[in-house]
């Protein structure tokens, strides 16, 4: 009998790297997960340690090999997902001069202001497809160049952290489509650094890496790691692409139509299109799958974490009854939820607690009750909390309707999907079939399913299909979906009426804070 072979996707995340050890067939054997820290010194802030990433990269891929108790031999390749809008400055010995700034960091803001309202933004944005917005590795370049002069004359690279993990494995300087299309550097028609672009950040492409498709395969690792790692030097690593596209792979949500919905710390909805699609208004973006296929759709800062802060500030005395009855919190919360109906009696919730990206693109948006009256309680709140969020994301998905009309079907994935309540409320609001694959591993599966193709042991992408597994499947309520478009164009008009007033009270912010 023949040894089985294995293949291993690895997500470098926001809070953690996850690694996960896959049969051919996608079905997991084992994952391995490690975090890492945030540092926010101030509310503009947002880094991490290129070398804690790097290490929790490694510490799981031997994870999963001990676990799985698998030869190097039986590996077919690692490939590779990562967080997009990361910029990390090196020096000529690939030592980092900076940590890594993260698509949450919001110092290059003033810079953005010029870009869109001075310098060609929105033209720029209809080439590369990232909107203009502090995550921008490109906004983060110019904050360097102008604010940061001793720095950036050090610069030998500008990479992100992915790019950072293969040169210190490899030796080599690449940069996927994907990773690429997300920095506001890159022509989506040409698939090469956009001149413009290159020009306003102050560089030349010799300061970034090397552009390859996200097939695009490494072999020859550091003998080192891969001893440490309990790999072969031999052994293919799939590049890949960014989280986001992959995780509409890895939900088997690739055809025309189909619609991905992802609520993990944050949240995007996104769809596959076989051609660069742009807003005229700037409100999605538009990244690279493969050298076929692109992604649309919008990332919001606010998802699942906004559930974990109304637990803590709104629900002490539930989390401690939940561990005197040796129940998770957050099953208990949702049963108090679950007695307030669709709408909460008309207390709408704005997410935007860390500003916003999609559909907004404003970070000094802020959250906000609206309606709150004497008959509300705290469950009213709640409930109020989870259906801002998903109303969030249908106003994304509203502005894509606009250029490829309505979906068919949407898929849901992330930590959210684990709540029978949350995924309904999806279900209701955006008045649509809603699917969610057993897996919670799509980002991950996603990569094996884009390594697959590279080594070429599939020939589509669609073979993902026959792995995604079983799923759930909810039927929108009418009643529910009735009330929530009764409040859909309130929610809507809210946002657009504080423009001003998101701008005042995120300078009175970051006055008292400093």
């Amino acid at each position: 009998m023949s040894q089985p072979y294995y293949m291993i996707g690895v997500d470098i995340g926001t809070t953690s790297t996850k690694a996960v050890l896959f049969e051919e067939n996608g079905k997991v054997v084992t994952k391995a997960d490690e975090g890492y820290p945030l540092f926010t010194p101030s509310s503009s802030v947002a880094e991490q340690d290129p070398d804690q990433i790097f290490s929790a990269v490694v510490h799981t891929l031997k994870m999963v090999m001990t676990q799985s108790g698998a030869k190097p031999e039986q590996i077919l390749f690692v490939s590779f997902s990562s967080a997009m809008h990361s910029v990390i400055v090196v020096d000529e010995d690939a030592k980092p001069l900076t940590n890594c700034i993260t698509w949450g960091d919001n110092r290059s803001a003033a810079w953005t202001e010029r870009l869109k309202n001075d310098w060609n933004g929105h033209e720029i944005y209809l080439r590369t497809g990232t909107p203009i917005h502090p995550m921008s590795p490109l906004s983060k370049l110019m904050w360097l160049r102008h604010d940061q002069t001793d720095l950036f004359a050090k610069a030998h690279k500008f990479i992100s952290i992915k790019e950072y993990v293969f040169a210190k494995l490899f030796g080599e300087y690449v940069i996927d489509h994907s990773i690429a299309s997300a920095t506001g550097m890159m022509n989506l028609e040409k698939l090469d650094w956009d001149e413009e672009a290159l020009e306003l950040a102050g560089v030349t492409s010799e300061k970034l890496s090397k552009l390859v498709p996200t097939t695009h395969t490494l072999n020859g690792m550091s003998a080192v790691y891969a001893e440490e790692m309990g790999l072969d030097a031999s052994t293919p690593f799939v590049v890949g692409a960014s989280d986001g596209v992959l995780s509409n792979l890895g939900v088997n949500a690739i055809k025309p139509g189909v619609v991905a919905a992802t609520i993990g710390t944050s949240g995007a909805i996104r769809t596959v299109v076989n051609k660069p699609v742009t807003d005229p208004k700037g409100r999605f973006f538009c990244y690279a799958l493969t050298e076929d296929l692109w992604v649309i759709g919008g990332p919001v800062n606010n998802g699942g974490m906004l559930l974990r802060w109304a637990r803590d500030e709104f629900a002490a005395s539930e989390v401690e009854t939940a561990k005197r009855l040796g129940m998770d919190s957050y099953d208990l919360l949702m049963q108090i939820v679950e007695k307030v109906g669709p709408g909460a009696d008309g207390l709408l919730f704005h997410p935007y607690l860390t500003g916003e990206r999609a559909p907004l693109w404003n970070p000094n948006a802020r959250g906000s009750f609206f309606g709150l009256n004497m008959h509300h309680k705290k469950e009213h709140m709640i409930r109020a909390v989870l259906e801002g969020v998903i109303f969030n994301l249908y106003t994304v998905l509203l502005a894509m309707e606009e250029q490829i009309g309505r979906p068919t079907r949407i898929h849901a994935t992330g930590g959210f999907a684990r709540s029978h309540l949350w995924r309904q409320m999806m279900a209701d609001i955006f008045d649509q079939e809603v699917v969610v694959p057993e897996s919670f591993e799509s980002s991950c599966l996603g990569a094996v399913v884009l390594g697959l193709n590279a080594i070429g042991r599939a020939d589509s992408l669609e073979i993902v299909a026959s792995m995604v597994g079983s799923t759930h499947q909810h039927q929108p309520v009418k009643e529910h979906a009735d009330i929530y478009h009764q409040l859909l164009p309130i929610y809507i008009q809210i946002p657009r009426k504080l423009e001003a007033e998101y701008e005042a009270i995120a300078k009175f912010q970051e006055r008292v804070t400093k």
